[in-house]
């Protein structure tokens, strides 16, 4: 999951939670609400390390250079 998907659940739990105003029977919706808001919270996080660590690498090339066996006759 990225920052996207992150932002996507806590829109939705929050439309979940404080917008609808519907009952389904056996389904609290306000819960599943703070359930997807928890998650996008928790994806938020997750995805805001693994960009900050991935800034903090370095890359280096490395290029072998091998001697051509023709070129000794």
């Amino acid at each position: 999951m990225g920052i996207g998907a992150g932002i996507f659940l806590l829109v939705v739990g929050a439309i979940l939670s404080f917008a609808v105003a519907d009952r389904i029977e056996g389904v609290d919706l306000i819960m599943v609400g703070y359930i997807c808001m928890g998650a996008g919270v928790l994806a938020l996080i997750i995805a805001l390390i693994v960009n900050a660590q991935r800034s903090r690498t370095r890359h280096t090339e490395r290029v072998e250079r091998r001697a051509d066996p023709r070129e000794d006759v």
